[in-house]
């Protein structure tokens, strides 16, 4: 069979048509019985409420029919992609696997579980399939299932949460003699290597075969890794698709799996590479080719540049300094270290005489008031107007830089650094911010030694470190990571050695900066709990 790990644009039902196609036609030299594409492949994934159009659905449904009309074309192999197709159930709507060859749909299989946690709302658009069943194809008994259907493993969840229907045991008490499996499985750090246990573990107990083929590219907040794998009846890879890639490819199902050809993906290796995946995919499939962003001189905003130039190429980046009165030189001068290391445009555009203006506009009005955040802020601001300006002018897309620890805790200024199309880091604790600059700095340095050893600064008044408002990085960090994505409360996170004062400000800062994050640009998801859609916490509440 030949695995299409490919990367779909949402909606583009026209473009991702095209390129089932050109795979079909790619690879009937090779003659596979099957050809197998991801998940929802024809109307890309997640379409979101693009299932709610019936315009929508109506030309799916026609795609559908053409796939079934140039299938006569390859009379000896089977098409096997997924799209949404009319159910009998209470939606009307079904998340399905279609089998397509010689001119008719052989075998429709709907997904059974619809996963309603974190960024997923499948419940919201389709029904589940009420059974499970097999077809027989070129030899085999296939067990056709959909993504989620192959994550009911109780070690996975927490109590309560596993689901009651097992997909992949049904098929395999049923008799089925090959798993496959469709798929939109997004990344997070260290997921590729549970879903490779997960699946080694479904081929191992009920010893048939298992085909995943999973989608790559990244949709809005989502990176899709890929590692699409093949495995043997005893679990051992016979295949392992690249990661942030495409890749088609032909696979012998009855070939011997090699213990070894499985390694996990490195971490922070794994984050830049679905960063810089995110960031490029975002630009190509909204229609943007240029980045601007703010270069302060500090590490944020390098390791942001560094993506970008990683992503776009670094002729379509412009990193622009800003300096205030209260910049250091140093900054300054690291800032076009950087850009000349990478080869971006370079501007320096002073805030200064800007900054004053707004003084003496305002002045009259906050006269007996002693400068405090309200001036810092309106450079933040000066700076947003600033980039948003040029992007106009030029027709780009302004990168914003600020990190994970930074929107959890408000440490951002609305309409300021926060203004953008993509916040870059807006899933990266600061923490890992540094492990991102020391990757990116393995081979030479790009990113400055001061930038990675300077104490990190807004530089919004003199002598300002983040460390005079914030928790230090490390301890903020943990205690983010026991909130917000273990879900553990004050007196737990306590517990676990943390001061009571620390927690209790740390988490008072994340309850008052809802509203901040309910207006900031998009951020690529990398950890298992990303703001955004993912977490969808009420502003207006005193819990």
């Amino acid at each position: 069979m030949a695995i299409a790990q490919l990367d779909p644009v949402v909606g583009d039902i026209e473009g991702n048509l095209t390129r089932l196609r050109q795979v079909a036609e790619e690879t009937w030299s090779a003659r596979p019985d099957l050809v197998i594409f991801p998940e929802l492949f024809l109307t890309g994934y997640p379409p979101r409420d693009l299932l709610e159009r019936s315009d929508f659905l109506a030309r799916t449904a026609a795609a559908v029919r053409e796939v079934v009309q140039f299938s006569h074309g390859f009379p000896e192999t089977g098409l096997l992609f997924g799209a949404p197709v009319k159910g009998e159930g209470r939606r009307g709507l079904d998340n399905a696997a279609l089998l397509v060859a010689g001119g008719r749909v052989l075998f429709v299989q709907a997904k059974s579980l619809l996963p309603t946690y974190d960024v997923f709302d499948e419940a919201r658009y389709f029904d589940p399939a009420p059974t499970v069943r097999l077809f027989p194809f070129r030899g085999e008994l296939l067990g056709i299932s959909v993504c989620e259907d192959a994550w009911n493993d109780p070690r996975l969840w927490p109590p309560g949460r596993a689901y009651e229907r097992d997909p992949i045991a049904e098929a395999a008490h049923a008799g089925a003699t090959l798993f496959i499996n469709l798929s939109a499985s997004p990344f997070q750090v260290g997921k590729e290597e549970i879903r490779y246990h997960l699946l080694r573990s479904h081929a191992r107990r009920h010893g048939r075969p298992f085909v995943y083929v999973n989608q790559v590219g990244a949709n809005d907040e989502l990176v899709f890794d890929g590692r699409s794998i093949v495995l043997d009846a005893q679990g051992e890879p016979v295949h392992v698709g690249p990661a942030f890639a495409e890749e088609v490819t032909v696979i012998e199902t009855t070939a011997p799996g090699k213990p070894g050809l499985y390694c996990p993906l490195e971490k922070v290796k794994s984050v830049h590479d679905a960063l810089v995946l995110g960031i490029r995919d975002y630009f190509r499939k909204t229609g943007f080719r240029r980045a601007f962003l703010g270069l302060s001189g500090g590490i944020d905003s390098a390791v942001t540049c560094c993506l970008a130039a990683a992503a776009l190429g670094p002729e379509n980046v412009t990193g622009v300094a800003m300096p205030s009165p209260y910049s250091s030189p140093a900054s300054v001068t690291d800032a076009e270290r950087l850009a000349a290391n990478l080869g971006v445009e370079f501007k320096i555009i002073p805030i200064a005489r800007i900054f004053e203006a707004y003084r003496e506009t305002l002045g009259p009005h906050f006269t007996g008031r002693s400068p405090d955040v309200t001036e810092e802020n309106i450079q933040a601001r000066i700076r947003g107007n600033i980039l948003m300006a040029l992007a106009n002018k030029f027709g780009g897309l302004v990168l914003s830089t600020g990190n994970k620890s930074e929107l959890a805790v408000g440490y951002c200024t609305l309409y300021g650094d926060m203004s953008g199309g993509l916040d870059v880091l807006a899933d990266v604790p600061k923490t890992m911010v540094y492990e991102l600059a020391s990757y990116i700095n393995r081979r030479e340095e790009i990113i400055p030694r001061s930038t990675v050893e300077k104490a990190p600064s807004a530089e919004l008044r003199p002598g300002q470190k983040d460390q005079d408002t914030l928790p230090p990085y490390p301890v903020l960090d943990a205690i983010l990571q026991l909130y917000l994505e273990e879900g553990l409360g004050a007196e737990e996170i306590v517990a676990r050695g943390f001061a009571r004062g620390t927690v209790d400000w740390v988490i008072r800062a994340i309850k008052a900066s809802e509203y901040k994050r309910r207006q900031a640009p998009p951020g690529i998801k990398v950890t298992t709990k990303a703001f955004g859609l993912g977490r969808r916490m009420p502003i207006a509440a005193r819990w």
